[in-house]
């Protein structure tokens, strides 16, 4: 895979098991920020309020550079570090896995509480639908009108996402490429008369 992408899911998903008498249901989300993961976190402590545990793992950023793991109750290392460690292994990003367990009176031990948390966790993985998505980099260009065309060619010919457009006698505009292609783009508008302050650049 290259270094500007990476793999997350496309939506939330949900699968169910069960380890003797005790029920696990997993949930999985795509989340940009500890913000979204708190606001995926709520609603399901609510639903399920009177769950024993709410024990989850995330990951944000495209090298998952943030993550945490909350055994939240159980024996520590036990729910949140094989759910993290699912996240791992399958290579996900800006995602989070919640884990709820209903206590059926059995207890698990630990071997059997990691296998129970890491198998659910990887139930919501394999019910999800895996994307690629690439990591982008926003470029402010500022161009005088009579650039237009030699601006215009540079962007048809790199194709970034435009974000916003404003023609004047001084024309901005905000695009989205990947980081791999943003040195090119910024060469090339240079040269077709753009301007590009590095500090709008993102």
């Amino acid at each position: 895979m290259a270094e500007d992408s990476y793999l997350t899911v496309e939506g939330p998903a949900e699968a169910a098991c069960r380890e003797r008498s005790s029920k696990f249901l997993a949930f999985i989300y795509p989340v940009r920020s500890e913000e979204e993961i708190r606001e995926a976190l709520e609603p399901l402590r609510k639903r399920f309020y009177d769950a024993t545990h709410h024990c989850y793992a995330w990951r944000l950023g495209p090298h998952g550079e943030q993550f945490r793991a909350n055994d939240d109750g159980e024996p520590s290392g036990t729910a949140g570090k094989p759910i993290l460690g699912q996240l791992l292994s399958h290579e996900l990003t800006d995602c989070l896995i919640v884990v709820v367990r209903y206590f059926g009176g059995t207890k698990l031990g630990v071997p059997g509480l990691i296998a129970a948390y890491k198998e659910s966790a990887a139930e919501a993985i394999a019910a999800a639908r895996i994307v690629e998505r690439t990591v982008d980099r926003t470029v402010r260009v500022d161009f005088p009108y009579v650039a237009m065309n030699d601006i215009m060619r540079a962007i048809k010919e790199l194709q970034p996402e435009i974000r916003r457009q404003e023609f004047d006698n001084l024309c901005t505009m905000e695009l989205s490429i990947r980081e791999s292609l943003a040195d090119r783009l910024v060469e090339k508008l240079r040269k077709a008369g753009g301007s590009i302050d590095p500090e709008k650049t993102i």
